[in-house]
């Protein structure tokens, strides 16, 4: 996999299940520090709500070690859990789904917290407006000064990006480069710098 769908910007959806109001907040993350201080968000944001019950995905969808959910208190397996679960399923990565719950005096039962978490979860998501994005790789350049721009210029018309630049007596790049688009860079490489260019 070298591409897949993200949130496109932060997005909230509100779900009223038995008088608790069920306030899903979906994320776009690229970690799980930030996947963190998003949740820590929610909880600032809504105080005194009951719940924050999270699921995250805070990478590529099939990178297991990225993903990780939290019941926040409900019973164990009620909420976080399932709430993984559709997130899972949705093929989406780079995401974190909080749902805050304000419980409204009526008891689910451990199976309708379960629907009741599931369907906040997948209605969210079935709303969610998206965007592509791609698994990159980082890629350091060292380059001389002279060909800075050049390359900067042909990175510009790429989905390459420029993650840190430093310079001393020569340029050190960062790149953060697509999968699909490593071949296509050492290729331009070797044609800007005659050779003299390194990468790793």
């Amino acid at each position: 996999m070298d591409r897949f769908l993200t949130p496109s910007s932060t997005q909230q959806f509100e779900l009223i299940i038995k008088r608790s109001r069920f306030i899903t907040s979906v994320g776009h993350v690229a970690g799980q520090v930030a996947a963190r201080q998003f949740i820590e968000q929610c909880r600032t944001e809504m105080p005194d709500a009951s719940h924050h019950c999270w699921a995250m995905v805070a990478g590529p969808p099939d990178d297991i070690y990225l993903q990780d959910q939290n019941d926040d208190g409900e019973p164990k397996g009620t909420a976080g859990k399932p709430i993984l679960n559709v997130v899972q399923h949705s093929g989406l990565g780079n995401i974190v789904v909080v749902v805050t719950r304000y419980f409204g005096g009526i008891k689910l039962g451990a199976g309708g917290l379960v629907r009741a978490y599931s369907q906040s979860a997948s209605q969210a998501l079935l709303a969610l407006t998206t965007r592509e994005t791609f698994v990159r790789q980082c890629v350091q350049v060292e380059l001389a000064y002279g060909l800075l721009d050049s390359l900067e210029h042909w990175l510009a018309g790429t989905d390459i990006l420029i993650e840190e630049r430093k310079f001393d007596t020569s340029v050190h790049l960062a790149l953060m480069v697509p999968l699909g688009d490593m071949t296509v860079l050492q290729e331009k490489l070797a044609v800007l710098g005659g050779g003299e260019i390194i990468a790793e």
